[in-house]
């Protein structure tokens, strides 16, 4: 992976997220609003565009992003799932896989700009999340 010795999580992404676990790829962050189920991965990597990554590195976080998907719809039951990586407030890439359904707050509009509801996650329900993906704390 195209490391950086010095990498550090962007002070928005760690102050809005929960670390949830360190995949192949890339670290697994949870949105701290619950209203909704957002998982954001974080490559460590200078790179600031998902198409700039070597080919490997970007099926890497894919494949990881794909992984997430299913956990979304297979296990909380999420009919669509949104992914996206724009990089525009937060220059640090990352890849949103965001779960969506008729019944979420924003539905149909996009979340960003959208999501008015908050709620937050218990630390119970974080556990409940790392458990269910199988990764180690």
């Amino acid at each position: 992976m195209n490391s950086s010795k010095h990498w550090q999580l962007h002070p928005t992404l760690a102050r809005d997220c929960h670390l949830v676990g360190r995949l192949s790829s890339a670290e697994l962050l949870l949105h701290r609003n619950a209203a909704l189920h957002w998982f954001i991965l974080v490559p460590h990597t200078d790179t600031v565009d998902l198409l700039d990554l070597p080919a490997n590195e970007r099926d890497g976080l894919l494949s990881e992003a794909s992984r997430i998907s299913r956990y979304l719809k297979q296990t909380l039951g999420y009919p669509r799932v949104n992914v996206g990586a724009l990089g525009l407030v937060v220059p640090q890439l990352h890849l949103h896989v965001i779960g969506r359904r008729e019944d979420d707050p924003c539905w149909p509009a996009p979340v960003w700009g959208n999501l008015e509801t908050s709620a937050e996650y218990a630390t119970a329900q974080v556990e409940q999340v790392r458990d269910e993906l199988s990764l180690v704390k």
